[in-house]
């Protein structure tokens, strides 16, 4: 059953009830990815970790890969 079927089926289920009817998918996606960045920062912090610029720095060791020793 698809995210779609599913939530016609509860949209239904929810009015023969009188219930308030779920929202449709996708809503909340964006909070929900701002809620997990924030406990990410969150976690480092208390890790004692630096809690911004860890996406630059490994953009930055990813375009300037390290020299490799000639053996």
């Amino acid at each position: 059953m698809s995210i779609t079927q599913q939530y016609f089926l509860d949209v239904h289920r929810a009015q023969r009830l009188g219930e308030v009817p779920p929202p449709p998918p996708g809503t909340h996606d964006w909070r929900t990815v701002r809620e997990v960045r924030g406990h990410r920062l969150f976690r480092a912090v208390v890790a004692g970790r630096p809690a911004h610029g860890q996406l630059r720095r490994a953009l930055d060791r990813r375009r300037r890969p390290r020299a490799r020793a000639a053996c």
